[in-house]
């Protein structure tokens, strides 16, 4: 039994090298068979794997492995596109998408990276998404482009459990 989250692990990091990609559907069909998407998804939520802290040692490996001792610390933020029938993913959201001008269910990652002159890798991540009220505040206000500023409805309060990319940013 204790060999079971060992050999969960090691399937995920060949995974992830296989399909170059986080991605439980991706996992299932590499694993031709053996692990089911439900099975990779819920070991990923159940697995008593300090996710955070795994990632923080893989990076001082990598700094020591180049010898890096300074950089740069960046933020990048990028948006994810997701299937038109995505429901059931965290931080969902309608996304900008601007190839077709329409709406997509996607994600917002907002990424810090070293950057260095040998190398630039990911840091620390967080997932963005919008108050569900100044979604609907914009929604409102971008409708009537010719009503005056003052004429507009007032920009509701930030919400704390909906932060912006910024605080997020800056808690990373």
């Amino acid at each position: 039994m204790a060999d079971m989250p060992w050999t969960w692990l090691a399937f995920c990091v060949t995974a992830v090298l296989v399909t170059n990609s986080i991605c439980w559907a991706r996992f299932e069909r590499a694993s031709l068979g053996t692990y089911s998407l439900a099975a990779l998804s819920w070991m990923f939520r159940h697995s008593k794997i300090p996710w955070d802290e795994l990632l923080v040692a893989s990076v001082r490996v990598i700094l020591r492995q180049y010898g890096i001792t300074s950089g740069s610390l960046v933020i990048d933020d990028t948006d994810n596109p997701r299937s038109k029938a995505a429901k059931a993913l965290a931080h969902l959201y309608k996304l900008r998408d601007k190839e077709s001008g329409g709406y997509v269910w996607g994600q917002s990652l907002v990424f810090l990276v070293l950057v260095t002159p040998k190398i630039s890798l990911p840091v620390g991540f967080a997932f963005y998404q919008p108050a569900p009220e100044f979604s609907a505040w914009y929604k409102k206000a971008r409708k009537k482009p010719g009503v005056a500023t003052q004429q507009r409805p007032p920009k509701p309060p930030a919400n704390p459990a909906y932060p912006t990319k910024q605080q997020l940013a800056l808690r990373l």
